[in-house]
């Protein structure tokens, strides 16, 4: 009798149910592609080198960066969060300025930058009159 491998379908393509558990991990633990394959149910002789061939795959890459992207946007209201309270509540006043500052930022009010435009060198003006 065959063994039988289930799939599992992401918009980057179908990944077996150990590929998605390695992503999973991997993604979860901040990147440690040896955990990741250990945690996942690779063989903890060979998860090394499971995990450096895993990481070539560009299935594997491209499910990795989506989840990330997922992952980023899932905390983005918790630091929101954080740097409203920093602006208004922290004790140094160089971290409410920066906080502030970041929220502006990120509102796309930036303030505007200065660009020194600086030339070395001669400027000669001939006018010819006649």
């Amino acid at each position: 009798m065959g063994r039988v491998v289930a799939n599992v379908s992401t918009p980057s393509g179908d990944l077996t149910l150990k590929q998605d558990a390695f992503v999973d991990a991997y993604v979860a633990n901040g990147g440690q592609g040896t955990q990741a394959a250990k945690d996942a149910g690779y063989s903890e002789s060979g998860c090394h080198v499971e995990a450096n061939r895993l990481l070539k795959n560009p299935l594997i890459i491209q499910e990795v960066h989506r989840r990330t992207v997922m992952a980023i946007g899932a905390a983005l209201p918790s630091a929101l969060k954080t740097i409203t309270r920093l602006s208004s509540g922290a004790k140094s006043e160089y971290v409410q300025l920066e906080a502030s500052r970041d929220l502006l930022d990120r509102a796309g009010m930036r303030a505007a930058q200065r660009i020194d435009h600086r030339v070395d060198g001669e400027l000669r003006v001939s006018i010819d009159l006649s």
